[in-house]
């Protein structure tokens, strides 16, 4: 016991322990990377039991040391290369961590996890895995137990150093299992490593000696470029998390559609199975499901019957000009007036206002439903709840100085979500004209246009604009004449916007052109052909 007043003796201990750790860490990272491999409740166990065995193999061939020196002596030799116990054993070791290492990553890289026809993941044999991991722990334990034997002179120290190495490295395994485990890019990275270390161990086995300095400086230097680009990560997730869950949530749901956020470019190396699974969703159902994504984002004014189309029936019009707007207009409701839309005095249902003029000869304003009148702020979930309790009825919309701007009813909103659904005295606002050419309404909802071109970015929400016209006018910055014309370029796409038709102050007609944008011809000028 004269080693314990040693003051050497406590250094090497010290040294030895460090060593101990820092060798056994890659026998750590690929006992966390087999592990994966067994069902959750085996992991843990399998760990420990992997870890005990390590230390049980080293505290063994500490005690036959004068066993293991023999196995640095030459067995036989082959050409220029002689082969000890040792070199066999890092040989094999070698090869064993190279293949290992090469299926692993085949693995991770081409995503072949096993799994039933139900799906569900198929795990393997908790002795199989227990068996590699002996393996890989009597490969590493030779390097450990020389570089023991090297370092310190009392078997003791040796014993104790290997024991605390192991119960500290026990100790951090499972922080460290779950760590790789949970990230992809790290358990690539270890399996870099292992590669790195399979070959060092066979270039060592046939004599090539590679001073393990240059190995860890390796490894560090990878390990500190990864935990930047976890860092990086991290504050990517942090920045995404401050965004509202239910944006987070659309969006996800739009690229399940097949719908990319603006900003980001179609990639042409899309898999087919990726593509296969975005065109599983027919147009309709995708324009439907971003209705609804996207209908608590719209304002009021982008589903509301402008005020210059809304159907108001004044009450000192004589009988017979009342049932005529009574005749023409498809409409079941219609706000009933005095001179002029902003001087509403109810809402009337159109047989009830026939049945008054019959009986009566005018309309009965005791018989109008009180109006419901909303101010264009009004969200559109708002807006909902409002028609629900109106039953059916119509609601106004006001602005802040009190005058009516439209209208909404609940078929507005549904057509928010599906499409437009004409009245029998309307056309509709989109027409095909042929294949990627459109005839469209200058009061056309800017959504819907949207839609129905496969594109994005039209709709700017901080612009009061709602409709094509809107959009237009801003982009021209003025009244256009007919035949002015302008272009909007998104994901390898072109749209060629011609004012056809100015009525008054307002555009009233639109033609769309849609065409490839071809990559730059050899000459450098950019040439284009209609899309197909």
């Amino acid at each position: 016991m004269e080693w314990l007043f040693d003051p050497t003796a406590w250094v090497g201990l010290f040294t030895l322990v460090i060593l101990e750790i820092v060798l056994g860490i890659d026998n750590l990272i690929f006992i966390a990377i087999l592990a994966d491999k067994l069902p959750p409740k085996q992991r843990d166990r399998a760990r420990i039991m992997g870890l005990s065995l390590a230390l049980i193999t080293r505290l063994v061939l500490l005690s036959v040391m004068s066993w293991l020196v023999t196995l640095t002596r030459p067995l036989f030799s082959l050409g220029p290369f002689s082969f000890s116990g040792r070199d066999l054993i890092l040989l094999l070791g070698g090869l064993f961590l190279l293949f290992k290492g090469t299926v692993e990553l085949h693995e991770r890289l081409e995503g072949g996890v096993y799994a039933d026809g139900l799906g569900k993941r198929i795990y393997a044999s908790f002795w199989v895995i227990v068996t590699q991991i002996v393996v890989l722990d009597a490969v590493f334990s030779i390097d450990s137990v020389i570089t023991a034997i090297g370092m310190v002179e009392h078997l003791v120290v040796m014993m104790m150093a290997v024991a605390i190495a192991i119960c500290i490295m026990l100790v951090a395994s499972k922080p460290l299992t779950r760590f790789v485990n949970a990230h992809p890019t790290v358990v690539v990275l270890c399996l870099g490593f292992l590669l790195m270390i399979g070959f060092s161990l066979l270039a060592e086995s046939l004599g090539f000696k590679v001073p393990k300095g240059y190995l860890y400086a390796a490894i560090a230097f990878s390990a500190a470029i990864e935990g930047l680009n976890q860092l990086a990560r991290r504050n990517l997730l942090r920045l995404d998390g401050t965004r509202p869950m239910r944006e987070r949530t659309a969006e996800t749901v739009l690229r399940m559609l097949g719908r990319r956020p603006l900003d980001i470019e179609p990639d042409d190396d899309v898999p087919p199975s990726a593509q296969a699974a975005q065109k599983a969703f027919g147009v309709e159902e995708r324009n439907m499901v971003s209705g609804v994504l996207t209908l608590a984002e719209r304002s009021i004014h982008s589903i509301m019957t402008p005020r210059t189309d809304v159907t108001w029936i004044d009450i000192g019009d004589d009988t017979a000009e009342i049932r005529r707007q009574l005749d023409e207009a498809p409409h079941s409701f219609f706000p009933v007036c005095r001179g002029a839309l902003d001087e509403i005095v109810g809402i009337g249902r159109a047989k009830n206002l026939v049945a008054d003029l019959i009986t009566q000869g005018r309309i009965d304003s005791s018989h109008l439903r009180e109006p419901i009148i909303v101010h264009e702020s009004t969200d559109i979930l708002r807006l909902m709840d409002i028609l629900k309790r109106s039953r059916g009825q119509l609601v106004l919309v006001a602005d802040e100085f009190g005058a009516i701007v439209g209208l909404v009813t609940p078929i507005d909103v549904f057509e928010a979500i599906a499409g437009e659904f004409p009245d029998e005295d309307e056309m509709p606002d989109i027409l095909a004209e042929r294949e990627d050419v459109w005839r469209i309404d200058g009061a056309a909802d800017l959504h819907h246009v949207e839609q129905v071109l496969e594109t994005d970015g039209l709709v700017d929400e901080p612009q009061d604009y709602t409709t094509l016209a809107g959009y237009l006018l801003a982009r021209f910055g003025q009244l256009p004449k007919p035949g002015d014309m302008c272009e909007y370029e998104a994901h390898n796409m072109r749209f060629r916007f011609e004012v056809l038709q100015i009525e008054g102050r307002r555009i009233a007609s639109v033609r769309v052109e849609k065409s490839h944008i071809e990559p730059e011809a050899p000459d450098g000028e950019s040439y284009e052909k209609p899309a197909a």
